[in-house]
């Protein structure tokens, strides 16, 4: 990939990843627009997912009773299997109509009016957009770091539990003081199995976000990502700065998933080596 947009970086330079333009007549392109994109809705979808999905294995695990773990992991499993060109379908179709007729007005009018936050919620309500992609993305991820998580804190040894319960602690202690402290490294390694789902999402986030190369500080108005930029206009890569600058893009994606994947790496080592002092 680096070779192929080889001609994209001889080209612009440092420009292509700084530059906001991505203009295929000029032969102007510029990679700011896709990677904000990128990045913007993957963190934003963490945020929305992450909290549910610990949320849901906690249920499963220590909540739920038992006739009810099985369909409802079931249920929340099956969405894991679910093709992401449905999603965009249904994000498209049904989702973005929702999103702008009741939800993106409300935000404008009683949010986008506050100073420092209400750039993020001003703006049109089209429905689709940074925030849109972004709650699709969360619905998308949350199987994967629900499944990991359950099986973990099912991991956690009953005796620990059980000298909890002794000591008089409540559910709700019981699991903020035993069961996410001893999974906290594999609860970070499912966030980031997420994280990675998120940033290379193509077909889902293609539908919804918009597909226009503005840079906005509102996350109702439309943008791109690098997935979704790739998909979109390879096959209209009429030139051969054109199509190294969209390789270039998928280099780039390349570059970000490493850096993050490598960051999780180091951090689970880190947990890992602080719990091993501690014992």
């Amino acid at each position: 990939m680096a070779w192929g947009g080889r001609l994209a970086f001889e080209t612009f330079g440092w420009r292509f990843v700084t530059g906001r333009d991505w203009n295929a007549v000029s032969g102007n392109f510029g990679a700011l627009v896709p990677i904000y994109g990128t990045l913007v809705t993957s963190v934003l979808a963490l945020a929305i997912a992450v909290p549910v999905s610990i949320g849901i294995a906690l249920f499963l695990t220590d909540i739920a009773p038992r006739w009810l773990r099985g369909p409802v992991g079931f249920a929340v499993e099956l969405l894991a299997a679910i093709p992401s060109i449905i999603y965009g379908m249904w994000g498209l179709f049904v989702f973005a109509p929702f999103m702008a007729a009741h939800i993106e007005p409300r935000l404008n009018d009683h949010i986008g009016s506050l100073p420092v936050i209400g750039a993020l919620f001003s703006g049109p309500p089209i429905g689709i957009g940074l925030l849109t992609a972004s709650i699709v993305l969360g619905i998308m991820i949350i199987p994967f770091i629900s499944a990991v998580a359950r099986d973990v804190f099912n991991a956690v040894p009953p005796s620990l539990k059980e000298a909890a319960v002794a000591r008089g602690s409540t559910l709700c202690q019981i699991l903020s003081r035993v069961a996410l402290p001893y999974t906290r490294s594999a609860i970070i390694g499912a966030i980031f199995l997420g994280l990675g789902r998120a940033l290379g999402e193509t077909m889902a986030v293609t539908f919804v976000l918009g597909n226009a190369h503005d840079l906005s500080a509102s996350l109702l108005m439309p943008s791109n990502s690098i997935a979704a930029a790739i998909a979109n206009e390879f096959t209209e890569a009429d030139t051969d700065l054109y199509r190294s600058s969209l390789i270039a893009l998928a280099f780039l994606l390349f570059v970000v998933t490493f850096i993050v994947l490598t960051a999780a790496k180091l951090m689970l080592i880190r947990i890992g080596r602080a719990q091993g002092s501690a014992h």
